[in-house]
């Protein structure tokens, strides 16, 4: 019987975890074309060699890097500045985005 009650709550998390997800993404796809894209690209995948190239990262890598640099205990200026704004929504939609983006194996030449 325990094991029957923890399987069906995992299943209801993993149930209302997909739904939110989808919803997430095209919030952190929005954002991230209203704040990202200029240096990142449109998918996380800079052309610039000075920007690092962020599509298809670990989502909570990037969400902990934004929260980092929005605290400042991780430092950048420009990226302090940048996350500044970000709600800890626009982080976590900002993180599904681009984690759900296919990573660039080619370097920024």
């Amino acid at each position: 019987m325990k094991n029957y009650v923890i399987a069906a709550l995992s299943g209801a998390a993993l149930i209302l975890s997909c739904q939110v997800v989808a919803a997430d993404i095209e919030a952190g796809k929005s954002k991230a074309a209203e704040v990202c894209a200029s240096c990142h690209g449109a998918d996380g995948n800079s052309p610039a060699p000075n920007f690092p190239k962020i599509g298809g990262q670990y989502r909570t890598y990037l969400a902990k890097a934004l929260q980092d640099y929005k605290s400042g205990s991780r430092k950048d200026p420009i990226m302090a500045g940048m996350a500044a704004s970000l709600s800890a929504a626009d982080i976590e939609n900002l993180a599904f985005y681009y984690s759900s983006q296919t990573g660039s194996l080619n370097s920024n030449k």
